[in-house]
């Protein structure tokens, strides 16, 4: 069937890579985001799965205003009410319901589903979602499997992540994707606790890659 929803913009700048946060505790979110803007990424996922993300997010909007900041590991109804409250500028799932479809679109909450599988890329897509995310993109293929997928469905707007590294960053945008989430290769040990210097110097690697 041929998709005919409509597809609002993802809130992202273009070739956007986001930076996805996930720890045991958000301690250190703030900080970790701040160093980060200051080599030049704006935009961040907190995930669900991490102690205090949502009033870490609220923090983190107030300390850096024009950071795009939005919740991750979103899997209910009740997780975008959430999101709403604390003013998510967009919510990712690692998984396809629709009717998380439709409570983001009840709540005007840019809504990213995830998804694997070409059925499952095009399912989502045809809900009218502003992207679709694929992953953990590393480990089925890395960019030739986003390749792959492109191939047939050059019109989906694509967010891999899950394994990305700092090296594919900038293949992944390449092949098309709209934007690229980047996690674990770019903080390591930094959401723990570790070393921020570290960190800026990744990010900054990673901002000129891109």
């Amino acid at each position: 069937m041929a998709d005919r929803a409509e597809h609002p913009p993802l809130p992202l700048p273009p070739r956007a890579v986001v930076a996805v946060l996930r720890a045991p505790t958000a301690k250190n979110f703030v900080a970790a985001c701040e160093v980060l803007r200051g080599a030049g990424i704006t935009c961040f996922e907190f995930t669900l799965t991490t102690d205090g993300a949502l009033e870490a997010l609220v923090e983190t909007r107030a300390a850096l205003p024009d950071a795009v900041v939005g919740l991750g590991t979103v899997r209910t109804a009740e997780h975008l009410e959430a999101a709403a409250q604390v003013g998510a500028a967009f919510a990712v799932s690692q998984v396809f319901f629709p009717e998380l479809v439709a409570a983001a679109n009840a709540r005007q909450i840019p809504y990213v589903p995830g998804t694997l599988t070409p059925t499952e890329v095009v399912s989502a897509w045809n809900t009218g979602v502003p992207a679709v995310k694929v992953s953990p993109s590393g480990p089925v293929g890395g960019v030739t499997y986003l390749k792959e997928l492109f191939t047939p469905l050059p019109d989906v707007a694509i967010m891999p992540t899950g394994g990305v590294t700092l090296e594919a960053a900038r293949d992944y945008l390449d092949a098309g994707a709209v934007a690229v989430g980047v996690s674990g290769a770019l903080f390591e040990d930094a959401l723990l606790g570790g070393d921020l210097d570290a960190l800026k110097h990744r990010a900054q690697q990673l901002v000129s890659s891109v």
